[in-house]
């Protein structure tokens, strides 16, 4: 479990491009045969992977977490990018496919991923937060969303939101997650940008054209600076930051965020004309 302890607002501005690398981003998830951890302290967020090829993977509590199974105190979000798999919670077998998402509550203590074939292994991302509270564990698949259309080809943005663990969807203790696809010919996301002081939020790239980037943009409105980010990387983005993105072609993301309320519009908003 590889640890990240987040820069303030003040230490942000003093970063040059490697340290605001090393702090915010998270690269080399997705092995096969293996499930890869992020501890995050900013709200105690944990970042993960996991790719089972032959045989099924356990999700075990890493000595980091004190704790005796990893779902003691905490919630799960697993979002399937991969092959059909299946991830069973207790005895229960959740099939999911590409775009299914799976809620596991407080409490669960056997975790299990598999894929149906090696040879298209299923890619599990996972988001978890502390919880103080159970919640039962509930999946939705792709299917069964239903998108909310924003943006437009004149702006560049034309994209679908698809909700699945949030407030007036599968319930949670503080975990928010759903997912974003950009339309052909449209790459910008969350712009006009905002931040939400409230909770802390996560985005995870996928889809990425492998020749391919997205500049993430972060840091306070008047002083931003970017990431670029490949396939499968993940950002990590405070409270007092912006986080949108711009790519060189189409692409979907997974947004995840925790802190003290599920309202998925509670923000602060930023025309553009305010960045810097």
């Amino acid at each position: 479990m590889r640890l990240y302890q987040m820069a303030d607002a003040v230490r942000y501005e003093m970063m040059n491009t490697e340290e605001l690398r090393e702090t915010f981003l998270v690269e080399g998830l997705f092995r096969p045969n293996e499930i890869e951890f992020a501890y995050v302290d900013l709200d105690r967020t944990v970042i993960g992977s996991v790719v089972p090829t032959d045989t099924s993977l356990a999700l075990e509590a890493e000595p980091e977490l004190r704790a005796d199974y990893f779902l003691e105190r905490r919630e799960l979000g697993v979002l399937n990018i991969g092959g059909s798999g299946s991830v069973t919670v207790d005895g229960k077998v959740f099939d999911m496919d590409k775009l299914d998402v799976l809620y596991v509550g407080r409490g669960s203590k056997d975790v299990h991923f598999a894929s149906k074939d090696s040879g298209s292994p299923a890619q599990f991302y996972l988001l978890s937060y502390p919880a103080h509270a159970e919640y039962p564990t509930a999946m939705i698949k792709f299917a069964d969303m239903k998108p909310v259309e924003l943006g437009s080809f004149e702006t560049c943005n034309k994209r679908k939101i698809y909700k699945a663990i949030y407030k007036d969807g599968i319930k949670s203790c503080q975990l928010v997650m759903g997912f974003t696809m950009l339309e052909p010919g449209s790459n910008w996301n969350t712009m006009p940008p905002h931040t939400h002081m409230r909770r802390s939020e996560v985005y995870f790239y996928f889809d990425v054209d492998p020749a391919h980037r997205v500049l993430h943009l972060m840091g306070p409105p008047d002083a931003t600076s970017h990431l670029v980010m490949a396939d499968k990387e993940v950002v990590i983005s405070p409270g007092w930051s912006i986080h949108a993105g711009v790519g060189t072609k189409n692409y979907t993301f997974c947004w995840g965020m925790g802190g003290e309320n599920q309202v998925y519009d509670d923000m602060d908003a930023v025309t553009i004309t305010e960045l810097r």
